[in-house]
């Protein structure tokens, strides 16, 4: 099963929200939090994985909205 994965990437016009493996953004905004904000909302309708990429293209932060093929485990 492929990876649901939604991404915030650095854009002349400031930051992208983009589909894993799409050419075209979702939405571009001024900044990066509200970029963020979008995301994380299209990938909880998913229930994929966000990623946000910094000013150099290099993801710098991941989160999981459900779907995870490998899920954390309690440590007690």
């Amino acid at each position: 099963m492929p990876r649901k994965t939604t991404h915030v990437v650095p854009h002349p016009d400031g930051w992208a929200v983009k589909s894993g493996g799409a050419t075209r953004a979702h939405r571009v905004t001024s900044t990066q939090a509200e970029a963020t904000q979008i995301a994380r909302s299209v990938s909880k309708n998913k229930g994929g994985e966000m990623l946000i990429h910094g000013t150099n293209g290099r993801i710098r932060k991941a989160s999981s909205h459900g779907g995870d093929p490998m899920p954390p485990r309690d440590r007690t």
